[in-house]
């Protein structure tokens, strides 16, 4: 490591203090101590510096209030808190307070190595041109929030609890904090905690010796293993057993796991965040998840708001994923009608951004592939009733359309023109649905009339296909009316 970072080591201790110093020197970084919190004030003051690791208690007060110190007068500078074995109260205060990690003592070049390293690399980063969350959809107040509180998480060791309903995007922002951590370059590994059997659960998450169990025919990692120097992300964390649970707490506090068939226990680098869609607060009271591992893994909360609470992101979202699926087919991205946008923002979407992206892609496979109508986003399972939460513009992103068809007919009934001189026509007490549904009534009554009541030849007239025209027709309650008409026809010319 080149010598161009510099490291304040704060601890009254002379020979914890002397150590960490020596270890940092041969590692090439220029390091300086103090033994009070004043000193160290007044150095951080006078010099720069790219790492602090400071004791959690001195003689003249607690390491607690220099992190503070350091968070508030010198933001970008990674501390780090050296804690007494098992005080880990302490440790989880003083992450939540903003410090970069925790080590505890006895000390542990293996561990204290890997977090200088991590932290420096962090410290490298702050002239950086800013978090990286392109893949993160959404303009609303709600998704700016979730943005900011990514850019800290990412410059924190802290284990981060993932809140959200299931297709909130969970997953998705544990990754996107991943890659802008220091830990970006490592390896970020996602397991679905209900997928693995109990009984296979400890060999999993921790590897096993050769001859460990039968069918341990050679030595293999685990996924703490696996996840060496990066992020290990614990979807479902709620479905955990029990017996599982206590050996994940010992796994998280004291950064060491026991390999099964193994007698001693192993340092491990890796940074925890897990997630899931239960109530675990309402698990603890059961007894159905342990208390001390909770506020474990939920040093930080990061809870991804569901998409009904954002419907001002539904535009963007679908549009994109539109661009999305059809890039992924190979086939040209085709528009969505008018009425299909309104449809699609009174959805409920109780499956968030998951249920969404399905039903474009049912959606393509079911349209001509030029345009997706009302009823190629219909189906028997769709909800009864719909959101009764107002229809906002869609200011989606201008995406390219393939153009129009040659062959459309040159004679096409128009809606009447909404202009800024004859807006009074919508009352005040007309939801704009109604309204759009009242002028698509009366467009489609006057291609009929001008087709005589032929509806092939008025689908061909609006631009739409006859299986579309039929859809509207007995949406909007028109069918029995129009066979009426035609019986009256039939009778008339008999």
């Amino acid at each position: 490591m080149a010598n161009t970072y510099r490291c304040l080591v704060v601890d009254d201790e002379t020979d914890i203090r002397e150590l960490v110093v020596l270890t940092l020197e041969r590692m090439g970084i220029q390091a300086e101590s103090a033994s009070t919190v004043t000193d160290a004030k007044h150095m951080l003051q006078s010099f720069s510096y790219d790492l602090c690791l400071t004791d959690m208690r001195l003689p003249d007060g607690l390491g607690l209030e220099l992190v503070q110190h350091i968070n508030a007068q010198f933001p970008g500078l990674p501390v780090a808190v050296i804690t007494a074995y098992g005080s880990a109260e302490n440790a989880v205060s003083a992450l939540k307070a903003g410090a970069y990690d925790y080590i505890t003592k006895p000390i542990s070049l293996k561990q204290l190595r890997p977090l200088v390293e991590s932290a420096l690399k962090l410290s490298s980063q702050k002239e950086s041109q800013g978090v990286n969350t392109v893949d993160l959809i959404g303009a609303s107040a709600a998704m700016s929030y979730v943005r900011t509180m990514i850019a800290k998480l990412a410059r924190s060791q802290a284990p981060v609890y993932i809140s959200g309903e299931s297709g909130s995007g969970k997953e998705l922002a544990a990754r996107l904090i991943h890659q802008n951590s220091a830990r970006k370059d490592q390896a970020f590994v996602a397991v679905n905690c209900g997928a693995i059997p109990e009984n296979l659960m400890e060999s999993e998450f921790f590897g096993y010796k050769k001859g460990a169990f039968t069918g341990a025919v050679q030595d293999t990692q685990g996924l703490f293993q696996a996840a060496s120097g990066g992020t290990l992300f614990l979807d479902e964390v709620a479905d955990l057993p029990l017996a599982m649970q206590v050996k994940l707490l010992r796994a998280i506090q004291e950064k060491k796991v026991r390999v099964v068939g193994s007698t001693i226990e192993e340092a491990v680098d890796v940074r925890i965040i897990s997630a899931t869609h239960k109530n675990l607060n309402a698990m603890m009271e059961k007894g159905e998840f342990r208390q001390d591992l909770y506020y474990r893994l939920n040093v930080i909360q990061l809870k991804m708001p569901a998409l009904r609470e954002r419907p001002e992101d539904i535009p963007e979202l679908t549009e994109r994923l539109l661009v999305k699926l059809c890039q992924t087919q190979g086939i040209d991205i085709p528009a969505i009608a008018d009425d299909a946008k309104v449809f699609i923002q009174q959805l409920p979407f109780h499956g968030n951004v998951r249920e969404l992206e399905n039903m474009l892609e049912r959606a393509l496979a079911l349209c001509d592939g030029q345009t997706i109508t009302v009823e190629d986003l219909s189906l028997d399972d769709l909800p009864a009733q719909l959101s009764d939460r107002p229809v906002i513009p869609w200011n989606a992103p201008v995406i390219e359309h393939p153009a129009a068809p040659s062959t459309k007919p040159l004679d096409v009934v128009t809606p009447p023109a909404i202009s800024a001189a004859n807006t009074t026509m919508l009352p005040m007490d007309v939801s704009l649905s109604d309204y759009l549904e009242d002028i698509e009534k009366r467009t489609i009554l006057q291609a009929l009339e001008k087709t005589n009541n032929n509806k092939t030849a008025a689908a061909k007239l609006l631009g739409i296909s006859f299986r579309t025209l039929r859809y509207r027709l007995s949406k909007l309650g028109l069918s029995k009316e129009q066979d009426a008409d035609l019986d009256d026809a039939d009778g008339d010319e008999e």
